[in-house]
């Protein structure tokens, strides 16, 4: 029968719809009235077949009916449509079902969604004594994860005849019972349901004996044998009597005892019982040897005909017999074995009371025991699907389990309540009955913080004293992009020597990933795109480890310092990027032999010539060496000496100016010619020199005056040219310099002050004649001076360690982003 939705799509309600279905194999057909209301439907049948199969859908739940007995592959229902899933993507879902502690006693097809019986199925097996007999299923369906109730009532058919206890029964009755005497027989029993349970019971015909029967609810219905005409044993002292035990289904089943009566003329009164039905309740947990209650019957005989004797008449198929002792002298009845109220909750006990009598006589004493319910089972946890690896930015909400809990217990001590743990970011959902929760992010996770979570989930009944269970979940998160590289330093500053190896590596830098795998893994480049190629054409860069590579080598001279930027890419999808600056700084190295620019030839030979008059005093400056040396610092602090003179007693050479002078006068004896080799040194680490010959000629004081004139002119165009140099190295020194502090500039307005490297540099010529240096570098609080002759040394420029790098604070920029956007300075 197609399924009936509440939904805006049902009829308007109060409207009637008749759907007929031919089952086959049956000789009826089932016709079915659905009332729609707008809080469910309700079903009314108009006629019933022997083989009937209706289903309802209320809210997200689905109710099939079904009889018992069917052959295996009978269609129960199409879950798949009932639920409206797309036939054509059930393969994808999994479509699945569970039947928590119930035999598989159905199954689904995966590709249309129809729901069959996969084992016989006996309701009085399933469903002893309980109607309506419902089986709850559980439909799992995937993409999306998505849980369904789908609730099977098991009709009853009638396939189970009235059975008596014993095929015969013996009952003695004195020839002085009076007419309208009722005796009880022992009932049968039906384990059928409704129409199909016993009904009526029927006696042979007869002249003494008729059948009434009563009925006593759960008891169920009590024949008793009547007494229509006086008894004489001298006529039949034996009556053989038929009864018979009819049930209501159709075709209709019976049973049959068969009822010996024995007419004896003595012991004519029969024990009766104290209450005609004995009540108790019991603890489910009581122990063995528990007191229930005492069964009392009296005997108006006398003597041996008023002994009464008790004994268990109560036979049970399923052993329940065994749980109760009888005394049969007190009559006290008391626990033998251990009662379970989740077996069963209500025990029927027939106790027969016997006197003693040569011809006994007996009546049937009944008691009903009921067992009352303890906390004594733990809740459990039924995790039906789970999902135990989660992105990190999955959105809060997202399901990573389902989960069904069931305690066998009832009332209070079967209601239970599931719990997490207060500092994870998990929640659970429970369903509208509290049988079902799933488990839920509470928040998005953070890979980077816990990469993996262990739930532990505790389920807590209401008992007292409650019982608990727990449950672990395990769930790994997995990661995603979402953490740029982040360099140990911003910005890098680094300290190279000039003359360098072209292909040596000069430094390195260094980026670190907080993500994981892929997403962690580094290249490193060279930003060429806003930085053009004027400075990072001579550099490369290992993509894998960071080390920056010199493809030329540096001259200080030339480069004093130079900035450009690296970046730092992940291998994630989309990869995300960081960049840092770094600045260098090229360090000075003795590279340069001093250049003597005074006193120079005027033929091109390789001496000068300097003449002074014979009467000079001592003292007189007779010429001064001027030399230049382009490097700096005590690279370029130069020293003057004397290699080789002909008098060492007529001439002195200062050492730091080079000024040549006259120690004494001269004298008759005095040579007039003296030479001079002068050596002119550096004071760097490997010293470097250059060597000057100069010739003194002494000449008369009129000869002096004469060639003064001409020396005068020599000496103009010598200061020409010395002039003309001097510019030359002033000019190229004053650009370097212009150009660092625009450099150095550009740093400071794109950098924090306490990090930008300041740089300044200034040449001049002392007033002794030679050519000093003073670089100043300046980085955060640390401060460097590189001097040249004759001036205070405030620190003295050397190397720090980790490959000449000067580490400062460690204050990071985080500069991230995609890695297809364009990078910001």
């Amino acid at each position: 029968m197609p399924p009936s939705h509440t939904s805006a799509s049902l009829p308007h309600p109060s409207t009637s719809v008749h759907h007929h279905r031919q089952q086959p194999g049956f000789k009826e057909t089932a016709s079915v009235v659905m009332v729609f209301t707008t809080d469910h439907l309700k079903l009314k049948h108009c006629s019933v077949s022997e083989l009937m199969l209706v289903y309802t859908v209320i809210s997200a739940q689905i109710r099939y009916s079904i009889p018992e007995e069917l052959k295996t592959g009978t269609s129960v229902g199409n879950i798949a449509k009932d639920l409206d899933i797309d036939l054509a993507k059930i393969s994808d879902r999994n479509l699945r079902i569970m039947a928590g502690s119930k035999q598989e006693l159905f199954q689904v097809n995966k590709k249309n969604g129809a729901l069959s019986v996969s084992h016989r199925i006996d309701r009085e097996e399933l469903c002893p004594k309980i109607n309506p007999c419902l089986i709850n299923l559980k439909a799992i369906i995937e993409n999306p994860l998505e849980m369904h109730q789908i609730t099977v009532e098991i009709t009853d058919v009638n396939d189970n005849s009235p059975v008596f206890l014993d095929e015969n029964f013996r009952l003695e009755i004195l020839e002085s019972a009076t007419t309208g005497t009722r005796f009880q027989i022992e009932s049968a029993h039906d384990a059928d349901t409704g129409l199909n349970s016993l009904q009526a019971y029927k006696l042979n015909q007869n002249q003494y004996f008729r059948i009434e029967t009563e009925d006593f609810g759960e008891e169920g219905k009590i024949p008793f044998l009547v007494l229509q005409q006086h008894l004489d044993r001298e006529k039949i002292a034996e009556h053989n009597l038929f009864l018979t035990a009819l049930d209501g289904g159709k075709p209709q089943r019976s049973g049959t005892l068969n009822i010996t009566v024995v007419i004896s003329d003595i012991n004519d009164n029969a024990p009766v019982c104290g209450e005609q039905k004995y009540q108790v309740t019991v603890k489910e947990d009581a122990p063995k040897g528990t007191f229930l209650l005492r069964v009392t019957a009296t005997d108006s005989d006398e003597g041996i005909n008023g002994e009464i004797e008790y004994s268990l008449r109560s036979k049970f198929r399923d052993g329940t017999s065994d749980l109760f002792d009888l005394d049969s002298e007190t009559g006290e009845l008391r626990i033998k074995g251990a009662l379970n109220f989740e077996d069963k909750q209500v025990y029927e006990l027939m106790i027969l009371a016997a006197d003693q009598g040569a011809v006994s006589l007996s009546t049937h004493c009944n008691v009903l025991v009921k067992v009352e319910d303890v906390n004594d089972n733990r809740p459990e946890i039924d995790v039906t699907s789970v999902t135990s690896r989660i992105p990190e930015d999955a959105q809060p909400g997202t399901v990573v389990a389902l989960m069904g809990v069931t305690d066998l217990d009832s009332s209070m001590n079967g209601q239970v309540v599931c719990s997490l743990s207060k500092d994870i970011p998990f929640d659970l959902r429970a369903s509208s009955d509290g049988n079902f929760y799933s488990l839920v992010t509470k928040e998005y996770l953070d890979k980077e913080s816990k990469p993996v979570y262990d739930i532990v989930i505790i389920a807590k009944d209401l008992g007292s004293p409650p019982l608990s269970s727990s449950m672990a979940i395990h769930v790994e998160v997995l990661d995603i992009n979402d953490n740029s590289p982040v360099f140990y330093q911003n910005p890098y500053i680094f300290y190279v020597m000039e003359n360098n190896k072209p292909g040596m590596s000069i430094f390195s830098v260094s980026a670190a990933d907080a993500d994981d795998a892929e997403n962690a893994r580094i290249s490193y480049s060279i930003d060429r795109m806003n930085y053009g190629l004027s400075m990072t054409s001579f550099l490369s860069i290992s993509e894998a480890n960071g080390t920056v590579y010199a493809l030329k080598s540096f001259d200080f001279e030339s480069l004093k310092a130079f900035q450009f930027h690296v970046l730092a890419r992940d291998s994630g999808t989309p990869s995300l990027c960081s960049n840092v600056t770094v600045n260098v700084f090229i360090l000075d190295e003795n590279d340069n032999a001093p250049v003597i620019l005074s006193p120079v030839s005027t033929n091109s030979s390789s001496e000068a010539v300097e003449e002074i008059p014979r009467n000079v005093n001592a003292g007189h400056l007779v010429t001064k060496v001027r030399a230049y040396d382009a490097d700096v610092g005590y690279n370029g602090w130069l020293l003057f000496s004397l290699q080789e003179v002909t008098d060492h007693s007529l001439f002195s050479l200062d050492r730091y100016t080079g000024q040549i002078r006259t120690l004494r006068s001269f004298t008759e004896t005095d040579e007039a010619e003296h030479k001079l080799v002068i050596v002119v040194k550096d004071n760097g680490n490997v010293s470097l020199s250059a060597t000057v010959t100069v010739i003194i000629k002494t000449v008369e004081p009129k000869e002096a005056l004469a060639a003064s004139d001409v020396k005068s002119a020599d000496k103009d165009h010598e200061e020409k040219n010395v002039t003309f140099y001097l510019i030359i190295t002033l000019g190229s020194v004053s650009a370097l310099f212009l150009t660092s502090i625009i450099v150095l500039i550009v740093m400071q307005c794109s950098k924090p002050t306490d990090y930008s490297a300041k740089y300044l540099s200034d040449t001049r010529e002392s007033y002794e004649g030679t050519l000093c240096h003073s670089i100043q570098y300046r980085s955060g609080d640390k401060r460097y001076m590189l001097v040249g002759p004759r001036m205070s040394i405030s620190s003295t420029v050397v190397p720090g360690s980790n490959r000449n790098t000067l580490v400062v604070a460690d204050r990071r920029r985080r500069d991230s982003m995609e890695c297809h956007t364009r990078i910001l300075d």
